[in-house]
């Protein structure tokens, strides 16, 4: 992509002065270079990503490529680490696994202009989140809010055209116990993609059992068969065992993806009223059915549990570096930027913890106060439980919390032994 010549003038200028778009004196020392960058996104979180990195292209003239690899990345990164080709930048999802590679060494701690434009753009959360030992190692670029409950209005006007969407657990649970009395089962579960059975957990224990817990039960600090497990579960086990309430039965949950329990809540036939997860369901609904986000396609915050405060589970995938070069180091202060957002933001599908990126740039008002309650709620947020957790008990598929899940999905009634289990895994996962 071409790049614009900057005078001698305009470069002292830019080199100069303190703000969060990336410097362009050394322009002429980056043109001819390239950093390689891997990330989950795939389809057209891919295209929107590469619109942000054509942005940094056009004002650095540094070449980006970007490789997708969807829930593949982990072992591409580690593929690429063992073949003595790291890429310069990695996207990564979980924090678990951003702090095995700092500590062994691969990835490098971000710069400090780098550290500086982190600090001005986000709450101190979030540079905690990045950091490994006390040292900044990644940027949240793309975050998810994960305490939400999308449903049908439609659905919801069977029971009745004046009904209010839950703002408590037992207000959710008398609301799907209704839907159920009218035909309609309450709920579509993607219990074949566990992670989102862990989402469901996550929301409830931050609820039942309070951040204090929650960091410690993240921080493997208290053990899987803590009474606070126990409620957790047992308040889920409400839900979930109710009969008629999850669409098709739990063994068929069990055999549904994350597009198609969204599918069958806003498609053709809707077989479900709600489905729980996070923001990025708007863009499942807008890609695979006709439904109209604003329009039947609606949410509500996750209900408070007991009168607890509100509370927000996000995830977010945070930029990482493999190398210590300058165009590597400008692209990380630039998708630390709120330049780099805003280029997504306008495309819709994208959420950010960065406080400066203006209300405007959003595409929508849904995705506008999703992220005003992110802001707004600061160091209160709580990372995605599974994520920040090591790999091999919080994200790897068929084992540790997400195969516990699955099996907690299939019969509720076995809490003991499925804390007992968690409880097993974990001590070998967190030794590690």
């Amino acid at each position: 992509m071409r790049f614009r010549a900057i005078v001698s003038g305009l470069a002292l200028i830019f080199a100069t002065a303190a703000c969060d778009q990336v410097s362009m004196s050394g322009e002429d020392t980056l043109r001819n270079q390239t950093v390689d960058v891997i990330g989950s996104w795939e389809g057209l979180e891919e295209t929107r990503f590469e619109k942000v990195l054509d942005a940094y292209t056009a004002k650095t003239g540094v070449k980006v490529r970007y490789t997708g690899a969807g829930a593949d990345l982990p072992a591409l990164v580690q593929t690429r680490i063992a073949g003595g080709v790291p890429p310069g930048v990695a996207l990564v999802p979980q924090p678990g696994l951003a702090a095995q590679l700092a500590k062994s060494g691969a990835i490098k701690p971000v710069s400090a202009a780098v550290e500086q434009t982190v600090a001005r753009n986000y709450a101190p959360v979030w540079r905690k989140l990045g950091s490994v030992g006390g040292t900044l190692y990644g940027v949240y670029f793309k975050v998810s809010h994960k305490s939400t409950v999308w449903y049908s209005r439609r659905a919801f006007e069977v029971v009745s055209p004046a009904i209010e969407p839950p703002r408590t657990w037992q207000h959710l649970l008398s609301v799907s116990q209704a839907l159920v009395a009218k035909g309609k089962p309450a709920l579509s579960i993607a219990g074949a993609d566990a992670w989102t059975l862990t989402d469901w957990f996550e929301n409830v224990y931050l609820r039942v059992a309070g951040s204090e817990n929650y960091d410690k039960l993240a921080n493997h600090e208290i053990p899987w068969t803590d009474p606070t497990v126990r409620t957790a579960l047992e308040e889920l086990a409400e839900l979930f065992g109710v009969q008629g309430v999850v669409e098709g039965g739990t063994a068929s949950a069990l055999r549904t993806d994350f597009a198609t329990s969204v599918a069958n809540v806003f498609g053709d036939p809707a077989k479900a009223a709600m489905v729980f997860e996070g923001d990025f369901v708007a863009g499942v609904i807008d890609s695979t059915t006709n439904a109209f986000v604003g329009g039947d396609a609606a949410l509500f915050p996750f209900p408070s549990i007991n009168g607890g405060a509100p509370a927000v589970v996000a995830g977010g995938d945070m930029a990482v570096q493999f190398k210590d070069d300058k165009a590597t180091n400008e692209l990380m202060n630039f998708l630390a930027s709120p330049e780099s957002g805003a280029v997504w933001a306008g495309e819709g599908g994208f959420v950010s913890a960065n406080k400066n990126i203006k209300a405007n740039a959003y595409a929508d008002d849904i995705t506008r106060e999703l992220v005003r309650q992110i802001i707004d709620i600061g160091d209160g947020i709580r990372f995605d439980l599974s994520d920040f957790a090591p790999p091999a008990f919080g994200g790897t598929k068929g084992a540790g919390m997400l195969k516990h899940m699955q099996d907690f999905l299939a019969d509720p009634t076995k809490i003991e032994n499925i804390v007992q289990r968690l409880e097993f895994d974990a001590v070998r996962a967190y030794a590690r």
